[in-house]
This record gives structure tokens, C-alpha cells and sequence, in this order.
């Protein structure tokens, strides 16, 4: 690795940032090292450093010298949204929410086995909600969707694209009508997939060709169950077509790349791929949040847009609100919320003490503040715990 240290007025869009004049702790870098690709990374770093170390071996920019970023991101960066409750404010009003968006997702998966028209007007309302929370404050519904155990496969996988994508197009400062339209984009996209049978759902191995062709099906089918349905207008649909096409082209059903796929659009082919690798799947376990970061981190500028990438890394965080977390004094906790500039220092609810029983009543910590625990070790978090593993659930989160 060829290291070169320069002023942050010098740095150029497609150079690797390898390290910092600071700790990253504090920044919102999530990642120790990356491509410089987007405006908000350079105003960032201005804000953060003085000089950083560039690695020279994964450079980026062109034999003239010149940017390489990849194309802008369309309707962003529009709005800012500020949390204005706090989470233990918000958790309660967020589970009547989250309960009646799971009730009408539900009769909408009825309805697509059915071959109806879904009811928009109730699947409109449910969004408006849910987005109403999440501009409030994202992380009580984030807490929901990721720890709720019980749902339905197919509701459940619904019910948490459909949060995140209303996560994320809030955090990129879209504008509120476009944050709505990918939570129904989020909620609709797989609504056909109810149809498949369910020994394909259920197929622990490869799928055959034919099989895969078959599945692939649900993407029509969901367009035209879309569109069938008065109230949710033909953009819904046309964005919903595409959580499957990918930025270099090898998605399906038409090989979109590129500039051909819009943000909203390319938002749901991220989210998709986050969702379904981070749930429990009839054919394959969950895996941690942080790998599936971390593979969509290897993936950006090929699978994905690089920048959407990078902006949804630090929109989630490398420990995402709902993780479990085992504490440096051997303590276990969820991390219930965390700020922007703060991601590897989340606020965190301990619910187990070292030896592993529960506490009552649980304490929070902002290990943004380093608080001290008890024998002069700063709280620092040790190691994630694979969720479903780690014996803590949804009853543990008591806000008072």
C-alpha cells in the first residue's frame, strides 16, 4: 500500500481515503477508509480534517488527473429533516403504527393471491403514518422492524424494506412526496411474490433455471397488480419494476444500468438486497448487519451506485439501531438510536449484566459521552451479537 499524506483542499473525487488526521471515531465515516465520491464526503472531511492520508494503489481518478465520480443522484439533498421527539416519546405512538401497517400489508398479500386490486387508500394512509414517525424520529420504527419476531415472512419483509427505504430517502433530504412514494415502492415491490409457490419460497437449495424463471415472475405480476389498482399511480409501479436491475446491468427483468435506473429505484434495489440478507429467510439464515454492510461497501460502483452505497452505510451505521451489542465490562445492550456524526458511539440500552442477567430497570448510555464503567474502562462496544442468538428481544426495550 502506497500511502501519500495531502491537504484536504487537495483531495479529488475517485482518490481512496485511507486514513485521517483524527481517530474516526467522532466522524461519520463508517467505514476506515473509502472512495472521496460525493460533495457531502468532501464537506465532511473539510469539516473533520486537516490533512489525510491517500492510498495511491486504489486511486480512481483519470490518467489526466481529472474527477471520476459516478452520475448524480437526482432529488436529493432537498430537505433536511431533524428529529423532533425523542425515541422514548416516539416507541409507543411507533407500535400502534407499526400494528396496523402489518394488518394492511397482510390483507394486501390476500389480495395478490386472490388477483385483486390491493386497497390503496388504506396502504396510503398506513405510509403516511409510518412516515410521519420516522420524520419524528427513525429510529423507534427501525427498532420495531428490526426486533418484532412473529410476523409472517413475506409481512415482515415488506413491513421493514418499506421502513428503511422511508429511512433512507428521508437521511438523503428527499423531499417529503418522494419519501412516501418509496415507502409504498418499499411496501408494494415483492407483493406479488405471494403467488409463488410456496415450495419455491421455502427451497433451502438452488433454484433451477426454470424455477428462477418463475420466481422472477412476481416482479410483472406486481406491476400489473400495481397498476391495476386505482390510487397508487403509474409511478409506484414503473419504480417498483426495477428493485431487481442492478447499476451495471446484470439485474433483471430488462438489464437496466446506470443513469437508467432512477434514485428512487436504485434506493429499493439497495434496500432489497439489505432486508432480505439481514432477515430470517425460509432458506437461509440472517446474516449480522455489519458483513452485509460490508459486502455492499465491495459491491459499490458495480452492483450498486457507489454513492447510494456509501450514503446508506452512513445512514444505518456499523451498528444499526436493534443491534445486539456485548459492552467492554461484558454487559449486553441494544443499540436504540445514534446520531449522524456519531456512528461507532450509539446510544445503547443495557439489558443483561456481565453474567448475563437481566436488568432491572435498564440503564442507557451514550457512549458518545465515554461514560465510565465502574473500574475506570471506558464503555466501548466489544463485539455484536447475532440477533436471535443472543436471548434478547423486543420485551427487554422498557422506555419510560
Amino acid at each position: 500500500m502506497q500511502r501519500k499524506q495531502i491537504p484536504v483542499s487537495e483531495l479529488e473525487f475517485g482518490m481512496y481515503v485511507a486514513a485521517l488526521d483524527r481517530e474516526w471515531e467522532g466522524t461519520p465515516f463508517a467505514y476506515q477508509g473509502f472512495h472521496l465520491r460525493s460533495d457531502a464526503q468532501l464537506q465532511a472531511l473539510r469539516k473533520f480534517c486537516t490533512t489525510v492520508q491517500i492510498d495511491l494503489d486504489q486511486d480512481q481518478t483519470t490518467a489526466e488527473g481529472t474527477a471520476a465520480p459516478p452520475p448524480p443522484l437526482k432529488g436529493v439533498h432537498k430537505a433536511v429533516y431533524k428529529e423532533s421527539v425523542p425515541i422514548e416519546r416516539e416507541l409507543a405512538p411507533a407500535r400502534d403504527v407499526f400494528a396496523s401497517s402489518e394488518l394492511v400489508i397482510t390483507a394486501a398479500l390476500k389480495s395478490s393471491v386472490a388477483g385483486r386490486s390491493v386497497d390503496a387508500a388504506a396502504l396510503k394512509t398506513e405510509v403516511t403514518k409510518v412516515t410521519e414517525s420516522v420524520l419524528r424520529n427513525p429510529h423507534a420504527v427501525a427498532l420495531l422492524s428490526v426486533m418484532r419476531e412473529g410476523a409472517e415472512y413475506l409481512v415482515d419483509r415488506a413491513m421493514h424494506s418499506s421502513v428503511y427505504m422511508i429511512m433512507f430517502t428521508r437521511f438523503l433530504g428527499m423531499e417529503r412526496a418522494d419519501i412516501e412514494r418509496a415507502g409504498l415502492v418499499g411496501l408494494l415491490q415483492d407483493v406479488a411474490m405471494a403467488r409463488v409457490p410456496n415450495e419455491l419460497v421455502m427451497k433451502k437449495g438452488v433454484l433451477s433455471p426454470d424455477e428462477q424463471a418463475l420466481v422472477r415472475l412476481h416482479v410483472q405480476q406486481g406491476v400489473e397488480q400495481i397498476t391495476a389498482t386505482k390510487g397508487l399511480g403509474p409511478e409506484v409501479a414503473h419504480l417498483a419494476s426495477m428493485h431487481h436491475e442492478r447499476f451495471d446491468g446484470s439485474g433483471y427483468p430488462k438489464g437496466l444500468r446506470g443513469t437508467e435506473i432512477p434514485t428512487i429505484a436504485a434506493c429499493s434495489a439497495l434496500v432489497d438486497t439489505y432486508s432480505a440478507m439481514t432477515r430470517a429467510r425460509p432458506y437461509a439464515e440472517p446474516m449480522p448487519p455489519s458483513k452485509v454492510l460490508g459486502l455492499l461497501h465491495r459491491w459499490r460502483g458495480k452492483t450498486f451506485h457507489a454513492t447510494l452505497v456509501e450514503e446508506f452505510i452512513r445512514c444505518v451505521g456499523p451498528f444499526p439501531v436493534g443491534s445486539v451489542v456485548e459492552l467492554g465490562s461484558g454487559e449486553v445492550g441494544i443499540v436504540i438510536s445514534q446520531e449522524a456524526e456519531k456512528r461507532l458511539q450509539p446510544r445503547v440500552m443495557v439489558v443483561r449484566d456481565a453474567a448475563g442477567n437481566p436488568l432491572r430497570p435498564q440503564k442507557l448510555i451514550d457512549l458518545s459521552r465515554v461514560p465510565s464503567a465502574g473500574n475506570d474502562d471506558a464503555y466501548r462496544i466489544r463485539r455484536t451479537i447475532e440477533y436471535g442468538r443472543s436471548g434478547v428481544g423486543l420485551r427487554d426495550v422498557i422506555l419510560q
